[in-house]
C-alpha cells in the first residue's frame, strides 16, 4: 500500500502541478525547491536527526555531491513541470518508462558495468524508440530523454551519498532553497500573490506533494523485495500516461503507440529477466 500510494501520486503529479498555471514553469521549480526545505526540515527534527545530517556537510566532497544531485534534481522537477503545463504529459510518461533502460545503458557506458543480453536488447530497444521519434517529427524526444537522463543521473549520483532518502532530500533542498529565494525575490514571488488564493495554496503546497510520495516509498522499500518495488514503479508512469491521454485529452498516434511499444517491450524484457533471477536466488 505504501508503494501503491507513492506511485499513485507520482501518477496524478500532472493534475497537481496544472493547477499553478499561468505561473512559469521557472517560477514553480523555484517555489518547489524553496518549500520542500520547511517540510523535510520537520521531519528531520521530529525523527531528531537535524544534527547528524548537517554534520555530513563537513566533508567538502561529499557537499559537491548532494550540490550535484540538487541540480539533477531541479532539472527534472523544471522539465516536468514545463511538460504538463505545455500539454507535453505524454512525453513526460514516455521518460519515466525509458528511466530504467537509461539507468542500465549508463551502468553500461559510463560506469563499465557487465551488460546481460537482455540488458543489450532493451537498450537497443529504446534506442529504436527514440529514432521513431527523430525520423516521424524531424526532432529528438528532448522531454523524455531529459526527464530520464536527469534521473537515472540523479541515481547514480546519490549512490556516492551517504545519507538515507530522507537526509539526503533535506539536504538538496538546503542546496535549493538560496538559489530559489533569489529568483524569488528578484522576480517579485515569482507569481506568488498574483493569481489568486487557490494557485498560491497549490504552489505552497508544493513541498508537501514533493515530499510525501518519497516518505511512502521510502518506508515501502524497508518492507518489500526490490523485485517487487521494481515492478510497481511502474504504476507511476502508466497513471501518467492514462492522465495525458484520457484526462488532458493529449492526442495518442500511431507514432506515439510504435514508440511506447518498443519502450515497454524492453521494460518487459529486463522486468521479467530480474524476476526471473529473483526467483533463482529464492
Amino acid at each position: 500500500m505504501l508503494a501503491l500510494v507513492a506511485n499513485f501520486i507520482w501518477g496524478i503529479a500532472a493534475l497537481y502541478w496544472l493547477q499553478t498555471k499561468p505561473i512559469d514553469a521557472f517560477d514553480v521549480m523555484a517555489h518547489r525547491g524553496l518549500w520542500t526545505l520547511p517540510v523535510t526540515l520537520i521531519i528531520v527534527l521530529l525523527f531528531g536527526r537535524l544534527r547528524e545530517t548537517l554534520r555530513l556537510l563537513r566533508s567538502w566532497r561529499f557537499t559537491c555531491w548532494v550540490a550535484l544531485s540538487a541540480l539533477m534534481l531541479t532539472i527534472n522537477w523544471g522539465v516536468y513541470v514545463f511538460a504538463v503545463t505545455n500539454e507535453r504529459a505524454t512525453e513526460a510518461s514516455l521518460g519515466y518508462f525509458m528511466l530504467p533502460l537509461l539507468t542500465i545503458a549508463l551502468g553500461v557506458f559510463v560506469f563499465g558495468e557487465r551488460p546481460k543480453p537482455v540488458q543489450l536488447l532493451a537498450i537497443g530497444l529504446a534506442v529504436s524508440a527514440v529514432l521513431v521519434q527523430l525520423v516521424a517529427f524531424g526532432s529528438l524526444p528532448w522531454v523524455s530523454l531529459t526527464l530520464a537522463l536527469s534521473f537515472s543521473l540523479y541515481a547514480a549520483i546519490r549512490k556516492q551519498i551517504a545519507a538515507d532518502s530522507l537526509q539526503g532530500l533535506f539536504l538538496e533542498s538546503l542546496c535549493m532553497a538560496p538559489f530559489a529565494i533569489v529568483w524569488l525575490i528578484v522576480n517579485d514571488g515569482a507569481g506568488l500573490g498574483l493569481h489568486g488564493t487557490r494557485v498560491d495554496l497549490f504552489l505552497l503546497l508544493g513541498g508537501v506533494f514533493t515530499a510525501a510520495p518519497l516518505l511512502t516509498y521510502v518506508a515501502a522499500t524497508r518492507l518489500l523485495a526490490l523485485s517487487t518495488i521494481g515492478l510497481l514503479t511502474y504504476v507511476g508512469p502508466t497513471l501518467q500516461l492514462i492522465v495525458a491521454i484520457f484526462v488532458l485529452r493529449e492526442p495518442a498516434t500511431l507514432i506515439t503507440a510504435v514508440t511506447f511499444g518498443l519502450v515497454w517491450l524492453g521494460v518487459i524484457a529486463v522486468s521479467y529477466d530480474a524476476w526471473r533471477a529473483s526467483r533463482k536466488r529464492q
